[in-house]
Formats: structure tokens, sequence, C-alpha cells
């Protein structure tokens, strides 16, 4: 079993669904990651908070197997950020956004995170994407994810540091921008022309599809009967992912391994998004997600007639 390096942010969310309300629950990409991938794999986490951040939670953290001393607390706020979700919880508007201590974040990877194997970038700036791989020995699996608001503005940046990784973990919308295609299919081929052979596209309440080396898998979302808030599902997503693949180690990523780490990310983030922040993801066993792993396999199984 290997461990895992992921640097994101750490911060809190007021959010507002159609079902309700939560304000200032803790969120961010590093946290939603981290709790996921903590089922499956020892965690290592890259982060800033600020002196108003609850120390209980970085103590949850450590229960759960991640390795907290890569979030330094900085003098100042915790990154803040409020959104909103209409009956389509496939698209986030938001309200309000302070960067706070995370405006100034420039991710230093302690010597003891050096030499992992398995890295994950989380939504950051791109040239700190680079600047964390700078500081990585000889990682083995490297996946990263970004977001529009980078493609937009800094597209040059975030293609050079997705040419150094091995996956792109990205939505259906941002892979059809960041490569200017609207067919995912030809997505694909770009995303590998820039060096990754690993392609996985997150596309919400319909699950997700992964394109490993040209070949194609798909798996569907898992019916629910209560969804309420999405956020944070696509990192769980992630976290899932990666954490099964390092739970294998770094010598036993075979097309099989990666279909099934998709399968698990989807489990992961089926349960996120049935309640507000990381709620689900706290109170999981081994057991309830091996459970819901059986319920994807019997949505989808079918002989061939």
């Amino acid at each position: 079993m290997s461990s895992i390096l992921v640097v994101g942010s750490a911060a809190f969310d007021d959010l507002e669904t159609p079902f309700g309300k939560a304000g200032k629950i803790l969120g961010g990409s590093a946290n939603y990651f981290s709790l996921s991938a903590s089922y499956f794999s020892p965690v290592k986490c890259v982060s800033v908070v600020g002196e108003d951040y609850p120390k209980d939670h970085l103590q949850t953290l450590e229960k759960k197997g991640v390795d907290t001393q890569g979030i330094k607390i900085e003098s100042g706020k915790t990154f803040h950020w409020a959104g909103k979700y209409e009956y389509d919880m496939n698209q986030a508007h938001t309200l309000a956004t302070a960067l706070n201590v995370f405006e100034s974040f420039n991710p230093q990877v302690p010597d003891a995170y050096r030499n992992s194997d398995f890295v994950f970038l989380g939504n950051i700036v791109p040239a700190l994407q680079s600047s964390v791989l700078d500081q990585i020995r000889h990682p083995k699996f490297i996946a990263i994810d970004t977001m529009n608001f980078w493609i937009e503005g800094q597209r040059d940046a975030l293609v050079r540091a997705v040419s150094r990784c091995h996956a792109l973990i990205i939505n259906e919308g941002e892979v059809r921008q960041l490569t200017q295609t609207y067919n995912i299919v030809e997505a694909a081929k770009i995303v590998r022309s820039w060096g990754p052979q690993i392609l996985v596209v997150k596309r919400g309440e319909y699950g997700a599809v992964l394109f490993d080396h040209g070949q194609v898998f798909g798996v569907p979302g898992l019916p629910l009967a209560e969804v309420k808030d999405p956020t944070g599902a696509g990192d769980t997503f992630a976290g899932g992912f990666m954490g099964y693949l390092a739970s294998h180690g770094s010598d036993s990523i075979s097309p099989s391994v990666l279909r099934r780490a998709t399968v698990y990310g989807s489990v992961m983030a089926s349960f996120t998004v049935q309640d507000f922040g990381f709620t689900q993801l706290l109170g999981l066993t081994r057991e309830k997600i091996q459970e819901r792993y059986h319920q994807f396999v019997e949505l989808t199984a079918f002989h061939q007639a």
C-alpha cells in the first residue's frame, strides 16, 4: 500500500440548495479528498488555514490516517466560499468568495512527503501545481484537477502542468472548455497528446467516464432517494479513485484496477451528496463502502443474449 500526497484547499462553506442551508461548515478540495482517500490508503495533506480553523478537525483528519504536518496555520482567516444550487445541482452559483490566507498560498512540501508515489494536485493555481511537482522526487502516479477559472485565465500554464501528469480528473464542461472541443472522445485524444494517458470525466449525477490509453469505460450515477448537497463530490470522487489505486501500489495499476477505482470514486461521491459537508464521509465504514460498491455492480450487471 502506498500513501498519497494531496495539495489543495481547506475552507469554510456557506451552502444553499433546494433542500436546505448550511452556514460556515468545513469544506475545501483537500479536506474532501483526504477524508475519502483515507478509507483506502494513508494520506499526506498540504494546505493552509487561518487561526479561526477548528483544531478538532485537524485531529479528526489525523484519526482517519491523514498526516496534517503539511497543513500550515497562518495569521488571518480561512478561505471562505458561499454558493447556491438550483434544482439542476450539477452547477454551483458562487455568491461570495473570500480567499483570505489562501490568497498567498505557496505550497511547501515537507521533506517527509517528497518521496510520495501517488500525488493529487487539487484545484489551485496552475503554476503552484507545477511548483509542487518540482518538489517531489520520484512520483509514480500523478493526477490533477482544475476548474473553469484557470482554464479561462491561465490555460497555457495549466496545459504545461497537465502535461507532467499521468491522469487528468475533470468534469465534463471543463474538459470541453480546456480542449476546445464538444466531443469528449476527441477531448480524450487531445489530452493524451499533451501527456496524460488517463482521463476521467466526472459527469455529476450521470456518473463518470474513464479513458485509459484509448480504451473507454463508463459507470453510471447511482440513483439515490435523497440528494442534499453536491459540494465536494468531485474531490470525494478523486479521493476514492486515487485511494483505491494507492491501495494496490504503483506497480499494479492495470486496466481492471483503474476501472474498479472509477467505481470506488463514484461510490464515495454518492455518499457525500446525501448530506451537507463531511457528514456522510465521517460516518462511513469499509462495510458500508463495500455494500454500496456491490450496488454499483448490480446496477451495471447484465448477461449477453
